[in-house]
């Protein structure tokens, strides 16, 4: 640039830095900053911090996911001391940074082997092989185009709020499956001896099919009550 050579990389990369140029490195990536550093000629010429401002609602989402029960696992390509300050804002954990993107679809596959049911979420290209390998898949819809094909679902509000919704609305559709199991065999083990034993009316049976089918509806309907 202008006839010198301009170098911009990792604090450790771009350029040897004294004692107190490595303290400032480490104040700003401990507030939660990714640092960079700036050599023109081979002669340190400045640092650059850089922040993604964290969402209001991500430390809700994360609180909510965890009172389901869900243990949180925050996986990051940063450096250490800027993702614990990240995971510290969002009251999370488990936090393993410097991870690639095949350390990352790896970790996925031992917490599966593990016996563990994994959900993944994600929005960049370097986050496809995690949410490929995991049991069930979230990405963005501003996230890349292979993340999106790579999910099972596509969340159409960039807010992880609604991996906790999802979550929630599958397992109440769950219960609802089991409850329904359970009024159609209940009327199926009552009514089926009885009929085999002449003590059941065509008419009666008929109305307790009837009976079983309004029940089993009326209470799938009830999902339409259900609230995040």
């Amino acid at each position: 640039v202008a006839g010198q050579w301009v170098r911009v990389g990792t604090p450790a990369g771009a350029v040897a830095l004294d004692d107190a140029q490595r303290a400032e490195v480490a104040r700003l990536a401990a507030s939660g900053q990714t640092v960079v550093s700036v050599a023109i000629d081979g002669r340190f010429a400045g640092l650059i911090a850089l922040a993604d401002a964290v969402r209001a609602s991500s430390r809700d989402a994360v609180a909510a996911l965890q009172r389901q029960g869900v243990r949180v696992v925050m996986m990051t390509g940063d450096n250490v001391e800027t993702a614990t300050a990240v995971a510290r804002q969002l009251g999370i954990d488990d936090v393993r940074a410097g991870v690639k993107p095949a350390d990352k679809a790896g970790a996925v596959t031992a917490f599966k082997q593990q016996g563990r049911v994994v959900a993944m979420a994600g929005d960049g290209v370097n986050d496809a092989p995690a949410l490929a390998a995991a049991d069930v898949s979230f990405a963005m819809r501003s996230g890349s185009d292979v993340a999106i094909e790579a999910a099972d679902i596509t969340l159409m509000h960039n807010d992880l709020a609604h991996v906790a919704a999802a979550i929630s609305l599958s397992r109440a559709t769950v219960r609802k499956i089991r409850q329904n199991l359970f009024f159609a065999f209940f009327y199926n083990v009552l009514g089926i001896p009885l009929a085999a034993f002449g003590m059941l009316s065509p008419v009666i049976a008929g109305a307790a099919m009837a009976a079983s089918s309004i029940s089993v509806v009326s209470n799938a309907l009830l999902l339409k009550r259900w609230k995040a």
